[in-house]
This record gives C-alpha cells, sequence and structure tokens, in this order.
C-alpha cells in the first residue's frame, strides 16, 4: 500500500540542526519529515517552512492514538470484541478501546531503521507471534521526500502461516482551515461504533467514518495546501 502527500508553500530549509537526541529526519525542498522509530514507526511531524501540519506528542500528553501520523498494522480500524473467525478457527485479541481491538500492534511497537538517507528512510518491525497477534509476519515502511511531497509505502508479509489483514495510516492533521472532500458514499456505523457492509448517503459532519472516494483530497492548513492522494 503506498499514499502521497503534497504540500505547498513555505520557504527553503537552510541549515537545519538536528541535534544530539533528534529524531531521525528527511528533508527536500521546504519539506522536513520526523520519523520516531521507538514510538510506534509513526510520522512524528511533517514541517512545509515553519509550518507543522499534524498534531504533536506533547499536545495530547503523549497519548498513542491521538497525535502523527501512525501505522495501523496487522488490522485497521477496531475489531469487534477482539474477536474474529479465520479459516474456521477463533481468535481473541487484546481488547485496547472500549472492549474492542483497534489499530493492530504497529503503532505500540518499536521499529528498526533498515535504511536512512538524506531524503529517504526504511522501517521494518516483525509482527508478534503471541497473544497480540498470534500470525507472525513482518512489516516494512517506506518514506520518501521529492520537492514538496512526501511518498508512503507499506508492505505485510506472511511468513509461515497465513494471515487477514488490512492497515494503513492515521494522519492527524492539525485542523484545516479548508477540506476539499467529495466522497460518493459512506458505510454505516454501527452503536459500536463500528463500520458494517452497508452504504449509505454521506451526512453531514463531523465524521470518524469510512468513505467510498475516488478523488484526492485537499486540506488547507496555516496556509499550507496539502493534498492527499
Amino acid at each position: 500500500m503506498s499514499a502521497a502527500w503534497h504540500a505547498l508553500g513555505g520557504a527553503d530549509l537552510i541549515g537545519q540542526d538536528e541535534g544530539v537526541n533528534a529524531l531521525p529526519t528527511i528533508t527536500a525542498g521546504t519539506m522536513r519529515v520526523e520519523i520516531d522509530p521507538d514510538a510506534g514507526g509513526r510520522i512524528a511531524q511533517i514541517t512545509v517552512g515553519d509550518t507543522p501540519l499534524l498534531v504533536g506528542r506533547d499536545e495530547v500528553d503523549g497519548d498513542p492514538l491521538a497525535w502523527g501520523a501512525f501505522p495501523m498494522v496487522p488490522w485497521a480500524g477496531r475489531i469487534r470484541d477482539g474477536r474474529f473467525v479465520f479459516r474456521e478457527e477463533r481468535y481473541e485479541l487484546p481488547r485496547n478501546h472500549d472492549g474492542h481491538a483497534m489499530h493492530g500492534v504497529g503503532f505500540a511497537s518499536v521499529w528498526v531503521i533498515a535504511a536512512h538517507t538524506e531524503t529517504r528512510i526504511d522501517l521494518h518491525l516483525g509482527l508478534p507471534t503471541d497473544a497480540t497477534w498470534p500470525f507472525g509476519g513482518s512489516v516494512t515502511q517506506v518514506f520518501e521526500v521529492d520537492g514538496d511531497g512526501l511518498t508512503c509505502t507499506m508492505t505485510v508479509t506472511a511468513d509461515r502461516r497465513a494471515f487477514p489483514t488490512s492497515f494503513g495510516w492515521h494522519p492527524w492533521f492539525r485542523k484545516p482551515d479548508r477540506l476539499d472532500f467529495h466522497p460518493s458514499a459512506m458505510y454505516r456505523r454501527d452503536g459500536d461504533h463500528i463500520t458494517v457492509d452497508e452504504l449509505v448517503t454521506v451526512p453531514d459532519g463531523p465524521w470518524d467514518d469510512c468513505f467510498v472516494n475516488h478523488d484526492p483530497v485537499g486540506l488547507l492548513v496555516d496556509g499550507i495546501q496539502v493534498t492527499l492522494v
């Protein structure tokens, strides 16, 4: 799975000093991207010129589900009651949010830096084979900047055991001044805040939902135009 984020605006970054305790960083043009492998292999911050685009860790007291852009892997969203059936076997995962298992294990794991250049960083995670996720497997994330764009790629690989998977990123952008988002439909959400296989007309926001959407999404954050494709 890959995603590309493009931002326009800001001034060139000149003479940036990461410092002794700074996070691994990639830069190109006006964009600076900080990655935190110890905090779930997430994008800690995207800065264009002097403008941060994401909610920072200190703003939410370090809540791992509320800052940066974290990987949801090996599953995204909620697994109802932490229980599911795969190939006629029943499994039960730890519940971490309102009685459900949410957003996988990647966001709370320590990732390994496999490669790091000025414009690209590769992360690796070996998935567990315990009660939190019994199947094993591995995940790679690649973050690469080019001009004013950030391309994110995630790959999930099974080894000795097949497993079901869904994955992606959960970015916490700062509240935009404008949102250009025009989905064609939305999946209905039931009383447990879990989507079901039923498409409905998109209601007025606010939203915390799953949509059918085929067009780029645009955000205007503190004067910076962001396009998600």
